[in-house]
């Protein structure tokens, strides 16, 4: 198994690009966020900026691989940030000329974007990080509504000599202490890069799963797959989202708690439920994906990174 590749750290005048390989966001909202980045003293460029929407993607094809392929490239940009999910950067991934990215670099985004995390650890075993988009968690700002979680994030970017630890701010489903390589993202995203020649090695994983706009038995559903196709054999440990606007349909009381409990409980590992990961209005957490890690299931929860996600 190659060796993970951690990117170099974000520092005072890192260039961060800003890319939007799935679908397009407000434009106020992507100023905003570029705004907030810059506040923190680093360079941004947004690559996104004057390009026309085609359907619900961004901009056409070629354009969003074009976009994504020179910003993860490029030696001058240090990190690449996404302005928005929604759909479509799964088919961007087959085009990608990985033989073009000799260094790794940071690359923070959720939802939609779980694709690109799981193909650029699959492919070059590279460190990512879970965390805030440019127009969904940065525009709002640091421990805002909607914002993201400053600790988290900073940590998670700039500490290149210590070990850090996050509490998870969710509940425990099954009580323990699990230690792992922290792995996942979007469970719809998750599920759909089974059978692809990038589908996620779950073993030896604290997985992190969440999403939003599921009805309970949707999630039931993919859950189910995902158990069936042996994705939760060898997983040391489970950290789950909020799973928000995912309420049952009228005349039905089972939840998606009750959907987690019942299909994940079995495994007997530990498993938290509720954190602020991906799809939420809490303060987002930015979780580095590939990086040894400790799930401490008790009470709230609490998650240790064991080494540094990135290098000086």
């Amino acid at each position: 198994m190659p060796k993970p590749l951690k990117p170099p750290a974000l520092g005072p005048g890192s260039t961060i690009a800003v890319v939007s390989p799935a679908s397009s966001a407000k434009q106020d909202r992507v100023r905003r966020g570029c705004e907030n980045l810059e506040q923190l003293d680093y360079r941004v460029r947004d690559m996104s900026a004057n390009r026309k929407p085609e359907g619900y993607f961004a901009a056409p094809f070629e354009s969003r691989r074009k976009e994504l392929q020179d910003a993860l490239s490029d030696p001058g940009i240090q990190a690449v940030f996404c302005s928005r999910g929604g759909y479509g950067s799964a088919e961007l991934l087959n085009e990608l000329k990985t033989a073009r990215m000799k260094k790794p670099k940071i690359f923070c985004a959720f939802s939609d974007l779980t694709s690109l995390h799981i193909f650029l650890w699959q492919k070059l075993r590279w460190i990512t990080f879970y965390g805030p988009l440019v127009a969904g968690g940065f525009d709002a700002g640091a421990n805002a509504t909607c914002g993201y979680d400053p600790d988290s994030f900073m940590c998670a970017m700039t500490a290149t000599n210590s070990a850090w630890s996050t509490p998870l701010r969710g509940e425990t489903l099954v009580r323990g202490t699990a230690r792992g390589v922290l792995l996942g993202g979007c469970v719809t995203l998750v599920e759909t890069s089974l059978g692809t020649p990038w589908e996620l090695d779950t073993r030896g994983a604290i997985l992190l799963l969440e999403d939003r706009g599921l009805k309970p038995y949707q999630l039931d559903r993919m859950l189910l797959h995902l158990k069936q196709a042996g994705k939760f054999k060898g997983v040391r440990g489970i950290v789950l989202g909020e799973f928000p606007e995912s309420e049952p349909p009228e005349g039905s009381q089972i939840t998606v708690g009750d959907v987690c409990r019942r299909i994940l409980g079995p495994l007997q590992i530990p498993i938290v439920y509720g954190a602020p990961i991906g799809h939420t209005a809490r303060p987002m957490l930015t979780l580095p994906l590939g990086i040894h890690a400790r799930l401490h299931a008790s009470g709230e929860g609490h998650l240790e990174i064991l080494e540094p996600a990135v290098r000086p």
